[in-house]
């Protein structure tokens, strides 16, 4: 497997949870998460954001609106629910659970590497 393909993978492994903290902080448009997680370098098409924005609203996790524009047609702005504000916090715990691990997994092969070349 190349790299590219191996970043893509852990980027997808993320995107809902970061979407989800986009939408928390309020009413966002589509396009907007776009901006934001192009500018974080997570690499989102709308052909992935769209689907996965549809996903998270048939799991119960966010609710849009409708808002007219003056510019065009209306825009959707999406919000979360209740549950998806527990969803995230538990997604949250996760994460942080899991930068621990990867984290103490990548310290102990360092220790085990130094270690390594102190008896060469």
């Amino acid at each position: 497997m190349k790299i590219e393909n191996a970043q893509v993978q852990m980027r997808k492994g993320i995107l809902e949870f970061c979407i989800l903290h986009i939408i928390s902080r309020g009413e966002v448009y589509a396009s907007d998460m776009l901006d934001e997680l192009t500018s974080a370098k997570m690499m989102v098409v709308e052909g992935t954001l769209y689907p996965l924005l549809t996903r998270l609203k048939n799991s119960g996790w966010l609710d849009y609106k409708w808002v007219e524009s003056s510019s065009g047609p209306p825009r959707k702005y999406y919000v979360l629910t209740e549950e998806g504000k527990i969803f995230m916090k538990a997604m949250e715990a996760t994460w942080f659970e899991l930068v621990d691990s990867v984290t103490f997994v990548i310290k102990r092969t360092e220790e085990v590497r130094k270690s390594d070349s102190e008896i060469s």
